[in-house]
């Protein structure tokens, strides 16, 4: 009203005359068993995990209705104020000053929460990031699996990319550059402390479980994940048609963070970089095998075939992050290439190396040790079932012979093929499928066009054309 408008144009406010209520407005429900119940469970909660909903609990339990749900909230309030009085000291955080030049830090981080599909088939990756640690700066790559491979990679993609390295580089304990010591503790790999020396920089890791002394590229690690998820929603789709398009996309928003930060700190950090070397380190770890009668190579735990031709030789093997060469004598270029084994993956079988002995030894089928590696995929499985309720033991025959057609035709048109064969409820025997995939050529007819007739040309000049 307009008279109160007057009262408090000459003095206070009713909110700057309100003194702070000190005193209860009602009995406390809580005073009986406070400090005989309530209190030694706090004292003994050195964690400060206990909860008013667990306490209130017991509490009813104990005392039946004396104690009502409704007083949760009046529960939660005293506890909050005898911690803060009373209860065990909190961890303190000690905020860091960061010298330009001096710091990059690494990482891996687990991706799978993303979602994101390579042509449908959910994506199981990694990311590997790189930070500097004063200015902020970032690079990332996917990586499929965190190994010695991996971790140079990525470490070589991002100097590479920045021009110099700093002098210190900080990770965890993780196992791609350190080992376990006998009596305890870990100590760094020969082959990363070789990568430290190549380019004149100094190791400092994190106690193991204490991930927080990795604050930079652990928190980077977040944000970068936060924002892929956001990129990911604006995108409106998970699935990207390669793996290297969803590179693409991870290095573009790693670049778009990165630029997000002042310029200025990233040209005083570059200033004080050291220089890297005329050429970096090689990016696979190398093995010598000889490939077995079974033509196949044993190395690292891991077991691949390779062409039959190369059995009895010593092959040189190069395993990268994501593949695996090999090389035969001084050839320049590999004699066979295929994925890296992950995981608790153990073999990898590749039905072209050994389908042409095969198809000769077909009773070898049945018994395979790595029989189940030469289904290429679900329609050849399906193909196979299929043939061995028709015909039987017959089946292996039919198969591999089907194989053999894969492999000397193309493997999609017979995998085509089958599954047109199955949906149609026939049998996909060989034969069916070779019709379907090599059928017959259309004969080219003969054609026979007589010489010319020099006279047209006469008669052409002769009327006048030019």
């Amino acid at each position: 009203s307009e008279r109160s408008g007057y009262v408090w144009k000459a003095g206070a406010l009713p909110s700057e005359g309100r003194r702070p209520r000190a005193w209860r407005t009602r009995k406390d429900p809580f005073e009986a068993v406070w400090a005989t119940e309530v209190v030694p469970l706090l004292e003994a909660d050195l964690d400060g995990v206990l909860d008013a909903t667990t306490i209130l609990g017991l509490l009813r339990e104990r005392h039946g209705n004396a104690h009502q749900p409704g007083q949760l909230r009046t529960l939660q309030r005293r506890m909050l104020e005898w911690r803060v009085l009373h209860g065990p000291e909190k961890d303190v955080k000690f905020e860091q000053v960061h010298v330009p030049g001096r710091e990059g830090a690494f990482d891996f981080t687990d991706c799978r929460e993303l979602g994101v599909t390579i042509a449908g088939v959910p994506f199981m990756h990694l990311l590997f990031q790189f930070m500097l640690s004063f200015s902020g700066w970032r690079w990332a790559c996917v990586a499929l699996s965190e190994t010695f491979e991996a971790l140079v990679h990525g470490l070589q993609g991002a100097l590479s990319t920045l021009g110099g390295t700093p002098a210190v580089w900080r990770s965890d304990n993780l196992s791609a550059a350190t080992h376990q010591l006998p009596g305890g503790g870990r100590e760094l790999n020969r082959r990363y402390k070789a990568v430290l020396d190549h380019y004149d920089a100094k190791s400092t890791r994190i106690r193991p479980r204490h991930s927080h002394e990795n604050g930079v590229v652990e928190k980077g690690n977040d944000v970068l994940k936060h924002d892929l998820e956001q990129a990911l929603v604006l995108r409106g789709s998970r699935d990207f048609a390669s793996v290297e398009e969803y590179e693409a996309f991870v290095s573009d928003r790693a670049a778009r963070l990165s630029s997000a930060r002042p310029a200025n700190r990233l040209a005083e950090e570059r200033a004080l970089l050291k220089p890297l070397p005329s050429s970096g380190v090689p990016e696979y770890t190398k093995y010598f095998a000889t490939v077995r009668q079974w033509s196949t190579i044993h190395f690292a735990r891991r077991v691949y075939s390779v062409p039959s031709r190369l059995i009895g030789k010593e092959v040189e093997v190069r395993q990268y992050a994501d593949f695996v060469e090999v090389y035969y004598g001084v050839a320049d270029k590999p004699t066979a290439t295929m994925p890296r084994l992950r995981g608790d993956q153990y073999f990898r079988i590749d039905y072209r190396h050994v389908i042409w002995s095969l198809v000769r030894k077909p009773g070898a089928f049945a018994r395979y040790r790595f029989r189940e590696e030469l289904f290429p995929s679900l329609e050849f499985r399906r193909a196979y079932d299929a043939l061995v309720d028709a015909r039987g033991e017959r089946a292996d025959v039919e198969y591999v012979r089907i194989l053999h057609l894969a492999a000397s035709t193309m493997q999609s048109s017979v995998e085509v093929a089958l599954s047109l064969l199955l949906e149609r409820g026939e049998l996909p025997d060989y034969a069916a499928v070779k019709a379907l995939c090599s059928p017959e050529r259309p004969t080219v007819p003969e054609v026979h066009i007589p010489p010319p007739d020099l006279a047209d040309y006469d008669r052409l000049l002769a009327g006048g054309a030019l």
